[in-house]
């Protein structure tokens, strides 16, 4: 039943991500809608799904967005492991650990991608790109966490999402 829950979360994510944020976007920036799933996923659940669902995520962003299947796929599964590892210190009435988690994980989506589409190509303007690419999308991806993570996590309370990895 979780896993099913898990991907109802997923899609709904994605499709909020694709469309009612693309009309409120701010100058072409729109939240990262799969990097709050994924994160919270982990957090709550886990490594295994933590990379579960990092994968679905970046594997929708690759088919639909992406001009190489498997980049965003790697990237959110990493991110969802990452997040998953921290699974023991996740308390889910506790707002600052998600706000951190992903926030660092926004930035470091966004950093792997000006590093592997970018600088790849001779592009190393990356003050530009901070401050009009990363720096919007972190703020409107933290704004948007702010307002979901509560409903989201009492959601998964009740149904049971919130399980403690074993060491």
């Amino acid at each position: 039943m979780r896993r099913l829950i898990e991907l109802f979360a997923i899609f709904t994510a994605f499709l909020l991500q694709t469309t009612l944020f693309q009309h409120m976007s701010f100058a072409g920036i729109v939240p990262n809608m799969m990097i709050i799933v994924t994160c919270v996923c982990g957090l709550m659940s886990g490594k295994n799904d933590g990379m579960m669902t990092g994968f679905i995520c970046g594997l929708l962003m690759d088919i639909f967005y992406g001009d190489i299947l498997g980049f965003n796929a790697l990237v959110f599964l990493y991110i969802g492991y990452v997040n998953g590892s921290v699974n023991r210190l996740f308390y889910p009435d506790d707002i600052k650990l998600p706000l951190i988690f992903i926030s660092l994980s926004d930035l470091s989506y966004l950093f792997i991608t000006y590093l592997l589409r970018f600088v790849l190509r001779a592009r190393f303007n990356i003050g530009y790109y901070f401050l009009n690419v990363m720096l919007p999308e972190l703020v409107y991806t933290f704004v948007i966490t702010l307002i979901l993570y509560l409903p989201i996590s009492r959601i998964s309370l009740k149904l049971g999402g919130f399980e403690r990895e074993s060491e």
